[in-house]
């Protein structure tokens, strides 16, 4: 059952497996394992951009498809989703129309860049992707009494998706993993103590409804593209990827394959957008079309592992949270640093950027293969040591008969 569920696809790494594991229990118990707003919107962040991720990889790590447009797609999911409700109102017929009309327009856009890759190929395809991204962010700043400018817009959901909602009218109970495992560590004589520190209530609302439905959303994307880049479609992709003009006298139309995965890659974004719209509830050019965000999402791909499509989950996790919890880590370094002069204006929080580019360094020097990548290379070279392959007349091959 899971082999056909995760089309004969596996982590191939007991570490990989158990980090995997990990991140998609906390993302299946989220609002049960995690307290507070900020790590309610981090998990909901990881959803989307898994989504996101995945699409992109689909292109870069299994085509060598360079696009800079990616979050232009991604912008117009979630403006699609933020306009149709603005002009219909918080219904989901609205929301409805709105992710249908954006599928639409990236649709056709895609269409057209893939198109587009008849004539122009490598660097020269990323930078026309570059040009109509940055010619689509203009776009959506200028027209402001449609898309709001640069102040955005606000994203009316409906009453089932809100915090007014209440599917439950008990709480359910919860436990906080972080204040759990700090206490643990701090008191673990006092257990008691400890316990009950951590424990808190959940008020089930709709708001916890749409995170459910974009973890169904991200689970539903990523076994889908699972399932692609492990068919024949997928096979002749890869075969693209190592040797276009090989894949081409084999008789495989690249063309059409190119621009069939630039049309579905923008799909997905689109309705990552979408998704992100309807949990963030507020979109606008910095969060949606910004060129620091497309360069956010070729982070996650490098980091969890071009070409692996686990690296969307990995990557994506690690890098949200570093991003959000970085800073904070480093104010409570700087705790026990303070009085040193040097280390403490190192360590401080207004230097999380460098901290963060330095771990950006070391994750590349170290798993230069991406995270995924190089855990199942370590995997394969462990199982190669306990049984070395055949040598002497063992190896010779049979005859057939």
């Amino acid at each position: 059952m899971l082999s056909r569920i995760l089309s004969e696809d596996f982590p191939r790494s007991k570490t990989l497996t158990a980090l995997l594991l990990v991140i998609v229990v906390s993302l299946a118990l989220g609002p049960f394992l995690f307290d507070g707003i900020r790590a309610f919107t981090t998990l909901g962040m990881i959803c989307v951009f898994i989504m996101v991720v995945a699409a992109y990889d689909l292109m870069l790590g299994y085509t060598h498809i360079v696009s800079f447009a990616h979050t232009m797609f991604f912008g117009i999911g979630a403006y699609g989703v933020a306009m149709a409700v603005d002009g219909m109102g918080n219904s989901f017929g609205a929301v409805l129309v709105g992710i249908i009309g954006a599928l639409a327009v990236s649709f056709v856009l895609s269409l057209l860049l893939g198109l587009l890759s008849l004539r122009v190929k490598a660097i020269f395809f990323a930078l026309v992707t570059l040009a109509v991204a940055f010619a689509f962010l203009s776009l959506v700043t200028q027209l402001y009494n449609i898309t709001g400018g640069e102040d955005g817009m606000r994203v009316r959901v409906p009453r089932e998706l809100g915090p007014a909602f209440r599917p439950f009218e008990n709480s359910l109970p919860g436990i906080d993993v972080p204040t759990l495992l700090k206490g643990l560590l701090t008191q673990p004589w006092n257990i008691g103590q400890v316990w009950q520190e951590a424990t808190f209530e959940v008020r089930f609302n709709g708001r916890n409804v749409m995170y459910y439905v974009l973890v169904a959303m991200a689970t539903g994307v990523f076994l889908f593209l699972l399932r692609l880049v492990n068919s024949p479609f997928g096979r002749v992709l890869q075969a693209i990827r190592e040797n276009e003009f090989r894949a081409e006298a084999l008789g495989y139309r690249t063309v059409v394959y190119r621009t069939a995965v630039v049309i579905l890659s923008a799909l997905v974004a689109t309705l990552a957008g979408a998704g992100f719209a309807l949990i963030n509830r507020y979109v606008n050019p910095e969060n949606t079309l910004n060129f620091e965000l497309m360069v956010f999402i070729l982070l996650m791909c490098v980091i969890g592992g071009m070409g692996t499509l686990y690296g969307a989950i990995v990557g994506s996790t690690l890098f949200i949270l570093a991003q959000n919890y970085l800073q904070d880590l480093l104010g409570w370094v700087g705790q026990y640093t303070a009085g040193i002069p040097l280390v403490e204006n190192l360590l401080g929080e207004d230097h999380w950027l460098l901290w963060f580019g330095v771990l950006f360094v070391l994750s590349v020097y170290f798993f230069p293969a991406g995270v995924v990548g190089q855990l199942r290379i370590w995997a394969l070279q462990r199982r190669n040591r306990k049984s070395p392959p055949p040598s002497g007349p063992e190896a010779e091959p049979v005859a057939q008969t």
